[in-house]
Formats: structure tokens, sequence, C-alpha cells
């Protein structure tokens, strides 16, 4: 039986079909004669790879993968889940979701720790941490932070420093943003006191970590919080420019995951993308030569793929959240 909940039908904005994707890439060798439609949130550059490794075994086939926000992409694969084959997102909440709801075909010949899957129907191939990332300039003569509370007391001892010069999530608008702010407040005391440090600041709000980590480059902000720590660590041509930070005194993490469309038109294919995906990220040797973190079978993590994960989808809880977020970061 699945789970129950009430919600409502699109969680974050109306899916807007034939929209200008964030990216779009052919993947083709020349010569295939089938193409799996990959909907995902994952930059492509995280991803290609993995994706040629792939079809360098799978001749016949190409792969079309479009990229866009976690809150878009839950919407539109809702509304027209026959135009996509696979799905991959970061945002575990809404992934799950889609699986409970019946969208995901399963697949139950794929050997997957429990608590990396749900029901044979999505698979989780990744451990990602959520970063406190730095600019290195505005933090010279400052004390490191290595801990939220340590953040709180360096912004607080230097705003006209810190003025405007903040980067978080608008949990409003971004799927993943708003599964780390939930967690955050689940687990640490700190996250109100901090969001309410950032709404004294003016705090900037952003879409995706690809974006924050684009202007703490350039010097236009200085903190970006809770930035997919993979896609800082990517980018190899800054590091020189910013530190990455997981906080000591609560690491949230979440499990980048993937499912086939119920729909789809290539089961076969699509099922062996996931098998490929899962073989590799489980494989320490393998998952090095790939951008993305490998999915971290040393221990459970503190979050897995659960009817838990739908505590904040709640129409009721959401709308609390959001309120009491505004309230603290819009001053």
């Amino acid at each position: 039986m699945r789970y129950i909940f009430i919600l409502i039908f699109s969680l974050f904005s109306p899916p807007v079909l034939g929209q200008g994707w964030e990216d779009q890439r052919l993947f083709s060798n020349g010569t295939s004669s089938q193409t799996l439609r990959i909907l995902s949130n994952t930059d492509t550059r995280f991803f290609a790879p993995i994706i040629e490794s792939f079809l360098a075994t799978q001749p016949s086939l190409s792969i079309d993968y479009l990229v866009t926000g976690s809150a878009d992409l839950y919407d539109i694969f809702r509304t027209s889940p026959a135009e996509f084959d696979v799905v991959i997102s970061s945002a575990m909440d809404l992934q799950f979701k889609l699986a409970n709801d019946g969208y995901a075909l399963p697949l139950n010949d794929i050997v997957h720790p429990n608590w990396a899957q749900w029901r044979k129907s999505l698979f989780a191939f990744s451990t990602e941490p959520a970063a406190i990332v730095i600019n290195r300039n505005a933090f010279k003569g400052i004390l490191t932070p290595k801990s939220r509370q340590d953040l709180i007391e360096a912004l607080r001892a230097r705003p006209e420093t810190f003025k405007d010069k903040i980067g978080t999530y608008d949990v409003r608008q971004s799927g993943l943003g708003y599964f780390f702010a939930t967690q955050d407040a689940r687990s640490s005391e700190t996250y109100w006191r901090l969001t309410e440090v950032f709404g004294s600041l003016n705090a900037r709000l952003y879409c995706c970590s690809g974006d924050m980590i684009d202007d703490l480059i350039s010097g236009r902000i200085a903190v970006a919080y809770n930035v997919l720590g993979s896609y800082a660590l990517g980018r190899t041509d800054a590091q020189s420019e910013i530190k990455v930070i997981l906080p000591s005194n609560f690491p949230t993490t979440m499990m980048r995951s993937a499912l086939v469309s119920r729909e789809t038109r290539f089961p076969t294919a699509a099922r062996a993308f996931i098998q490929h995906i899962t073989d590799i990220q489980a494989d320490g040797e393998k998952a090095a030569a790939f951008p993305l973190p490998p999915l971290d079978q040393t221990a459970k993590p503190l979050i897995s793929l659960g009817p838990e994960l739908m505590t904040y989808l709640d129409i009721l809880k959401r709308r609390t959240f959001i309120q009491e977020w505004e309230s603290a970061i819009i001053q």
C-alpha cells in the first residue's frame, strides 16, 4: 500500500512545458536507433563522463540529456511522464514522492542496499554533503568558521563586511534548497538563528548551487550556504578563490537518485542505464574516475530513502515552514 499524504499537486511553481532548458545536450555516436530522454537537475559537466562511458557499451543508443531545477523537474515530469525515460534529481523528498505515487517503473533485478533504494523503484547513487563555501579574500584575517555557530559569530562581528554578501537558496523555488533547509531545521538548533542573521544582512536568494558558486568566485558574495560540496570542489579553476567547509556540528547530506519512468518507451535501455550508474558509484575505483561523489556504503547515512522524507511535503507543514522562513530572512 502506498503512503498517503495530503499534498497539493504542484508543490512549487506551475510546470512550464516547452520551456527553455537550463542545458540540453545530445550524446550520440551517430549510429543510434533509440534515444533515451533523461530529465535531470545535475549539471551536464558532472554527468557527461558517466553518459559517455555508458554509450561506449551501447552503440545502438543515444541520450538526450535535459537539465532544469529540481522543483521544475518534479512538476514537468508529473505532467508528462511519457516524455522522459529516466529522471535524476538531488531533491530526495520529491524523488521519493514520484516513486511512491507510482511514477517509477520497478526494477526488481537490480541489487542495491535497502537504505539506498525504495521498493526497487528509486535508486540512490551518490552521497553528497551540503557545504558552507566562502570567498577566501573576504575572510582574510578572520578565523575560518568550522560550524554554523562560528559562522553566526563571524557575520555578527562584521556586518559591514557581509551586508549583501550572503547567498543561500530561495526555498520557495528550489526543491533541493527546501529539502536542505527542512533537514537543517530538524537537526540543528542554530538553523533559525543563522537564517535571521542572513536576513539582517540582506541575503541574496538563489535557485541553484552553480549560480551561487559563480557569484562567490566573482566576489559578488562572500558566503554561500548549503551549496553542494561536489559542485564547489568541481570548480578546479577557482580553488584558490574559494574554500569548502563541511560544518562540524551537523553534516546535512543528500543522496542523488534516479528512477525509470513507468511510461518509458525503452525499458530495457533505461534499466541498463540505472544499472550502469549504480554499479559505477558503488565501486570506489570506478567512481574515482567520475566527477560525482560515490554512494557511501561504509555506513547508513542519517537520511535514507523512506517515508519520513515526505514529512515537509505536507501542505500545512510546508506553508508553516515557508512562513517562518520568510519572516526570518526577508526583513
